[in-house]
């Protein structure tokens, strides 16, 4: 293991006055090299630093470093540093007999967690797994403008300015939530201003604060069914009961309760199965939200990328009563890493949204504000948004061929209008969960349908990304994933 460099102020417990300074020193180090505060190769201060910190004399802490090197806890010589040792004895890594019951005692000691914290699950999925066919819900990263973004980052930081560098409104940089504002409403007919765009770190962000602020424990959340498994893992940690409701081609079926509160939908492109919200549901499950007296959650994601038909208008757009959020990211549109999303917000809830914010996350980092309001304003977005659309609308019709040919009475893939992923569903009483397998041995990584139900599904199928691969990698991969389903 490579020595690190110290450079920060050593840290010990208080003092006891009835234990000597030599002592006290020599014990503090010990403890923390064996419960591994102090890191082997870890620098430990100068004698002349702990000396002014602590107050002692140099020779009080020369004697304790001497002990602790000959005992093999420490090394090093004049000139070149003290170090925790790399390689400690095995004898020194052993507890005290004494201390082993106490530390036992705390470790089955169970912490008291909230009703929160007990229903909250790990929401999987952001591993950073290898980028290999038909690994879904990522963008062409490869094709992004890294060069460019690096430039407009290198620029801001040159003119970063004591105002910049102080952050910004809760809400968000005025410019940014302008520049969202303006894109919204001619690219998705989002009416609003910027006044109601809060700039936040995801769609994920965006489902805790409306889980938050508008339901309590106990109330009825709809979502769809099959649907996004982070919505539904949001407001099940928060208390809430949650009411699948079914999708059919026009979208989701309008809740026959009159209970639910907040009902999460994804109308232009919905998640898992693609299909569009009709615009008769759409002004159905808006009179159905103004009578219940309910909120309707938008999630838009990935709405940029439509590849046939014309642009469907949000359903933010067609709301007259104020019962919508809208809420979109870029993460998917430009990179993952990129944690910076948007919610628009109505009139009379903008007040508490930005005070959630300000005792939370306070704003987004500052400096990815900046670069992406530069980005948006120089036409930059605009250009890579139209090219990504070319590009992923041909891998796309790549797989549908590539499917029609060599996955015949296997699987049909659906022709889907918009988004980065499709559906396909299995034939011939083939089990998805099987099949996600049978696949991942031949290293082709698909998803299985009912991961995203609430309960069984009428039908067995797939999730196939292709936005994220190229020709050479979606042929490929048709091929290895009729190889799978053919064994089966």
């Amino acid at each position: 293991m490579a020595k690190q460099a110290g450079v920060f102020e050593l840290v010990l417990p208080p003092r006891s006055p009835k234990l000597p300074a030599y002592r006290w020193l020599y014990e503090s180090l010990r403890t923390g090299i064996l419960d591994g505060s102090l890191r082997p190769g870890i620098r430990l201060p100068s004698t002349r630093d702990l000396s002014v910190q602590y107050g002692l004399a140099r020779g009080t802490i020369v004697n304790a470093f001497d002990q602790l090197k000959s005992e093999g806890y420490i090394d090093g010589s004049v000139g070149s540093g003290t170090y925790v040792s790399n390689v400690l004895p095995e004898r020194l890594l052993q507890v005290a007999d004494g201390q082993a019951p106490k530390a036992a005692r705390q470790r089955g000691r169970q912490p008291v967690v909230s009703d929160y914290g007990r229903k909250a699950k790990l929401f999987s999925g952001y591993e950073n797994r290898p980028i290999r066919a038909f690994r879904a819900n990522l963008p062409a990263l490869d094709l992004f403008p890294i060069a460019l973004w690096t430039k407009l980052t290198a620029r801001r930081l040159r003119r970063l300015s004591i105002r910049h560098l102080m952050g910004c409104d809760p809400l968000g940089y005025e410019p940014l939530r302008q520049a969202i504002a303006e894109y919204l409403g001619v690219s998705r007919g989002v009416k609003c201003t910027s006044k109601q765009v809060a700039v936040v770190s995801g769609v994920q962000e965006a489902l805790d604060l409306a889980a938050r602020l508008l339901s309590q424990p106990g109330d009825q959340v709809c979502i769809e069914n099959p649907g996004y498994p982070g919505a539904a893992l949001t407001f099940q940690a928060f208390g809430a009961k949650i009411f699948p409701a079914s999708v059919d081609d026009e979208g989701i079926e309008i809740p026959s309760s009159r209970n639910v509160r907040l009902i999460y939908v994804t109308p232009g492109h919905q998640f898992p199965l693609g299909t569009a919200m009709s615009l008769a549901r759409r002004l159905e499950l808006l009179e159905w939200a103004k009578k219940s007296r309910a909120m309707i959650f938008e999630d838009d994601y990935d709405s940029e990328y439509r590849y046939s038909g014309r642009p469907i208008p949000a359903l933010q757009g067609l709301d007259k009563s104020e019962s919508v959020l809208y809420a979109g990211s870029f993460s998917k549109v430009l990179f993952p890493a990129l944690r910076l999303g948007y919610v628009v917000v109505p009139p009379k809830l903008v007040h508490y949204f930005e005070a959630a914010l300000s005792l939370t996350v306070r704003h987004v980092s500052m400096l990815e504000q900046l670069v992406l309001t530069d980005f948006i304003h120089e036409g930059h977005f605009g250009r890579h948004v139209r090219r990504m659309r070319e590009v992923y609308a041909e891998r796309l019709s790549v797989l549908l061929e590539e499917a029609r040919l060599r996955l015949a009475g296997l699987l049909e893939v659906s022709p889907v209008e918009a988004g980065l992923q499709t559906v396909a569903w299995l034939c011939g009483g083939i089990g998805a969960e099987w099949a996600a397998v049978k696949a991942a041995k031949r290293n082709v990584d698909v998803t299985p349908l009912n991961r995203y139900g609430q309960g069984t599904l009428a039908r067995e199928g797939l999730q196939l990304g292709f936005a994220a691969l190229d020709v050479k990698e979606i042929r490929c991969g048709v091929r290895e994933l009729a190889r799978a389903l053919a064994t089966m």
